[in-house]
């Protein structure tokens, strides 16, 4: 069994939906995960990933830090010392995989594999041509072509290992997850806490999760009738919050993914700044909201750049009461 990097330098969500590929690679060898701090959470639940490596990388991310010689020169170090086989970078379909193989080649690895539009020149030894599709696909893609398999049983999904206890209601529940990495991708608190009110008229007891961050933020959204869970959990006690419901409210951001990865149906409220094909939540019973023509359509805006945020606005509040009822009884049939 030889020691093969792979790394996945970006926010949780998309730590998460590498985990199919990482487990394929696991299925055989060692698998050294390297991830920047915004994935880290996400990278210690994944099965299969045997050790891990945190590096505050300067070309990824919303908020990069500048480049610092030292932190680049002590990554190359580690590497170097790490006994490494192998390396995948994986990307996104509009990341460049270059900065990182040539940081790979200067710690001596060779067998380098990454997905690379660009002319790799020397720092690649796989370079693959990534198919069109969902993320996870193209991570798969890239792993299969240097002949690694999902084992026997594994169904491709999206998988987190168990999560520790956490207080939460003793009766089914659906949660509402406001917040969104970016505000391109989330609706308006106040049209949530609208949603929360009709779902709880339903007959459902609605749980509103986020981050300490957003404490503000599920407060409004959970009102009077919601139960505020913001600020107390971790994301291993989230997990475990997400797992237990019965339905899943979310925008396109990490939680919609960890919730596909422990099973949980999906109600996404998906602005289509990025394509549903490729982002939406993976193999796991959902329902998609939003109006995916509109004018924001492909633009990877980080801000609406349409006034009145229409492609969310425009959905009804009744829609979301019954896309979640209807999840809630396929998942009981």
């Amino acid at each position: 069994m030889r020691t093969v990097l792979i790394t996945r330098l970006d926010n949780d969500g998309d730590v998460l939906l590498a985990g199919p590929a990482i487990r394929a690679v696991a299925a055989t060898d060692r698998v050294v995960l390297l991830v920047s701090p915004s994935g880290e959470q996400a990278a210690r639940l994944l099965p299969g990933v045997s050790d891990l490596l945190v590096w505050p990388c300067p070309w990824t991310g919303f908020s990069p830090p500048a480049v610092n010689r030292r932190s680049v020169n002590t990554l190359i170090e580690v590497l170097s010392l790490a006994h490494l086989g192998a390396a995948f970078v994986l990307t996104s379909y509009h990341q460049s995989s270059l900065p990182m193989a040539l940081i790979l080649r200067m710690a001596g690895i060779k067998n380098i594999a990454a997905a690379s539009e660009d002319y790799p020149g020397a720092l690649l030894d796989l370079r693959h041509r990534a198919p069109a599709g969902h993320e996870v696909v193209r991570q798969l893609s890239l792993v299969r072509a240097a002949g690694y398999e999902l084992p026997p049983g594994d169904d491709g999904g999206l998988a987190v290992r168990q999560t520790r206890r956490v207080r939460r209601p003793d009766r089914p529940y659906v949660v509402v997850h406001p917040g969104a990495s970016v505000s391109a991708r989330a609706a308006r608190p106040e049209w949530l806490a609208d949603v929360v009110d009709a779902l709880v008229a339903a007959g459902h007891e609605v749980v509103v999760t986020g981050s300490p961050a957003e404490r503000d933020l599920t407060k409004v959204v959970a009102g009077s009738n919601g139960i505020d869970l913001g600020g107390q959990t971790d994301y291993g006690q989230l997990a475990e919050v997400l797992q237990a419901a019965s339905c899943v409210v979310v925008g396109n951001t990490g939680p919609a993914h960890l919730a596909a990865a422990v099973r949980t149906p999906v109600v996404s409220l998906f602005a289509p700044v990025v394509s549903a094909e490729q982002w939406a939540p993976w193999r796991v019973p959902s329902i998609l909201l939003g109006d995916q023509q509109a004018e924001c359509r492909g633009s990877r805006a980080r801000e609406c750049p349409i006034p009145g945020h229409p492609c969310l606005s425009g959905i009804a509040v009744d829609e979301v009461v019954v896309a979640v009822s209807k999840l809630i009884e396929e998942g009981a049939g």
